[in-house]
């Protein structure tokens, strides 16, 4: 029999013991005070102060250290404010209870314990127990004290014995938590109205992406997971909501990285009557605030390099970043035939590095992609991990951005930025389209790549059009990564860190494991 089940055996034995005593998994008991309120509110507090003026209370939470020696035990409770130790006797508690204490209660078992305050001659604040109750016989141990849960995959597949265990990342998730908030803080208080856009799409839009299909029964018709909330928060403001935003989960049926999941949260905000430029402002200022409030000043460190928003941003178009960060030069930046070799050069140093590079001949590269796709594609292979500090890209080609309104003085690219921090993108705005016309042709090239097997292309949205012949005044709009921007403030190397649950592929083994541990 393995250490785990002979774990989970003895563990079972104690519960039918504890069942056979009368115990139960009650809901009468009811905690007074957590860890760090007690901590912080009787921290000048000495022994003889306590003793003096005695202070009762009760609290509750998980065993996490257990000390038994004879007729009396010591035990640190954990909740969710931090820890507390209690003194636990056979004087105290009567015979009875304290044999329960001695014999049931494991590391891992969630616990009551109502006394009084006291110090330990060494100074620790502690609860010396008047009554204890097991509150919940746990069947499964934690993982070793001094080790932890160290395995990166099981802790994203057990977040929960994590969250037990990992400090960090408690730690992680309610930085999240706060970021979240300030965000939305930072909006409420510019007037914009938060709204609720639909999570199932007759029509997928709003970005480039695959998305996920399902079925609606009655309706007898296929719908799609949202891949953004742009197009609804768009005829909002069509509608007359001149400023509104959306904290939203998005999902894109697209593969798993250390900075993609299919499910993820973005930010996105649409402000009528302004420009990109304004979106740019916004948008340091915006940082800045959130990163303050959350933790504290506005540099920080990530995997091993220096961030500090506080600094001026930079700003280059999308060809000045090729430019500078690779060896081609203006008139190859403007040749197609150039940047297809390019392109697979670098695809097959990036892929195989071993391979003979006559093998470049052998890689295809799409017959319809033109100039500013090819431009892009060089872009992301070859720019986007060199920008470190935080640097605006401007300036993209119209064919890859086919909501984005065309620069009045070169309609072959669009006024739109995309901010990228730590070699990440992290936001992408731009002033919007707003000529039905010039949309409704840019749907149709989307729509024919998607005829000849591009899965990301938008489709036709006619309903979309419609909205924008009534008038869509002109408007900037902007999407943030919070999933990324969480990364930065906690120097998480993956997303799957600051995902509460990502997805993961099943294990073969756990349906029959785990059968046949709950026999």
């Amino acid at each position: 029999m393995s250490d785990e089940r002979n774990v989970i055996e003895s563990r079972r034995a104690k519960h039918r013991r504890w069942l056979a005593a009368g115990g139960a998994y009650g809901n009468a008991f009811r905690r007074e005070a957590e860890a760090e309120t007690l901590q912080k509110d009787h921290a000048g507090s000495d022994k003889a102060a306590l003793e003096a003026e005695p202070v009762s209370t009760a609290v509750a939470g998980r065993v996490m250290l257990r000390r038994v020696m004879g007729k009396a035990s010591f035990v640190t409770l954990q909740d969710v404010s931090g820890r507390i130790q209690c003194y636990l006797t056979r004087d105290d508690l009567g015979a009875e209870a304290y044999d329960e204490v001695r014999s049931l209660w494991d590391i891992g078992d969630i616990v009551g314990v109502r006394g009084r305050l006291m110090r330990t001659n060494r100074g620790e604040l502690t609860v010396r127990a008047s009554e204890a109750l097991l509150l919940n016989k746990t069947l499964r141990a934690l993982p070793e004290k001094f080790h932890g849960l160290a395995d990166q995959e099981t802790r994203y597949r057990q977040r929960y014995v994590d969250l037990i265990v990992n400090e960090d990342s408690r730690r992680v998730f309610e930085v999240r938590s706060r970021v979240v908030r300030e965000i939305r803080n930072f909006f409420e208080e510019r007037d914009f109205l938060e709204v609720e856009t639909p999570m199932m799409h007759a029509i997928p839009g709003g970005a480039l992406a695959r998305p996920f299909v399902t079925h609606h029964n009655s309706l007898d018709m296929d719908l799609y997971l949202r891949v953004a909330p742009e197009l609804f928060l768009k005829r909002l403001v069509v509608g007359g909501f001149e400023r509104v935003f959306e904290i939203n989960r998005n999902f894109r049926n697209e593969g798993l990285s250390t900075r993609h999941n299919p499910e993820f949260t973005m930010l996105e905000f649409y402000w009528a009557y302004r420009g990109y430029r304004e979106l740019l402002d916004l948008t340091v200022e915006m940082l800045r605030q959130v990163c303050a409030n959350v933790i504290g000043g506005t540099a920080f460190g990530y995997q091993g390099e220096e961030i500090d928003l506080d600094q001026d941003f930079g700003e280059m178009t999308l060809i000045e970043s090729i430019l500078r960060h690779t060896p081609l030069d203006r008139s190859d930046v403007e040749d197609e035939d150039t940047l297809r070799r390019f392109l697979k050069e670098q695809w097959l140093r990036r892929k195989f590095p071993d391979e003979d590079k006559e093998a470049v001949d052998s890689i295809e590269i799409a017959d319809d992609w033109g100039l500013g796709k090819l431009q892009m594609e060089v872009f992301e292979a070859c720019v986007e991990k060199r920008l470190i500090q935080p640097t605006f890209i401007t300036h993209y080609p119209a064919e890859v951005s086919p909501l984005s309104r065309r620069n009045d003085a070169d309609p072959g690219v669009t006024d739109r930025f995309e901010l990228f921090i730590a070699g990440r993108e992290i936001a992408n705005g731009f002033s919007e389209l707003n000529d039905p016309d010039d949309q409704a042709g840019r749907f149709r090239e989307q729509a024919a790549r998607g005829d000849t097997g591009d899965h990301e292309a938008m489709r036709f949205d006619a309903d979309y059009i419609t909205a924008l012949e009534y008038g869509l005044p002109p408007t900037a709009g902007e999407g943030v990564g919070i999933d990324r921007l969480v990364m930065l403030l906690t120097d998480s190397a993956s997303i799957r860190d600051v995902l509460l649950f990502p997805l993961l592929r099943p294990r073969a083994e756990a349906a029959g494991k785990h059968a046949d541990d709950h026999d």
